[in-house]
């Protein structure tokens, strides 16, 4: 699965949140959320100026981040589902240090081989 794959598959299915996701899918898409929130963070810094266009690029930052929120949930929910995990252990992250290197272990174990609980393997079989 190369990036555009794994951007388009994550978008279009921005708010399933049953079934898995692969690795590939889940990294590269927050490689683009990474990228899209570092763009939205320079933008806002550069629109601290008071004018009309500034403004407009504010608003147009906060819109493009709120419009990755669900699908970022979902496709992190369909990856600790790959893992065998149900999509609660997400809450984990609010526990300081310890939840966010949780969380970054599962996202980057491979997931459990063959079907599980959550659905089929996404990667299917050679």
């Amino acid at each position: 699965m190369n990036f555009s794959e794994a951007v388009r598959s994550a978008l279009n299915q921005y708010a399933k949140f049953e079934g898995r996701a692969r690795r590939a899918e889940y990294w590269y898409f927050a490689l683009l959320t990474s990228v899209v929130s570092i763009l939205c963070q320079v933008i806002t810094m550069v629109g601290r100026e008071a004018s009309a266009i500034s403004l407009l690029l504010m608003i147009v930052a906060a819109v493009v981040s709120l419009a990755l929120v669900l699908p970022s949930l979902a496709v992190t929910v369909r990856r600790l589902h790959d893992t065998g995990r149900s999509g609660w252990f997400l809450l984990i992250a609010f526990i300081p240090i310890v939840g966010g290197i949780l969380l970054l272990v599962w996202m980057c174990s491979r997931g459990t081989n063959g079907p599980n609980r959550f659905g089929s393997d996404p990667i299917p079989a050679i």
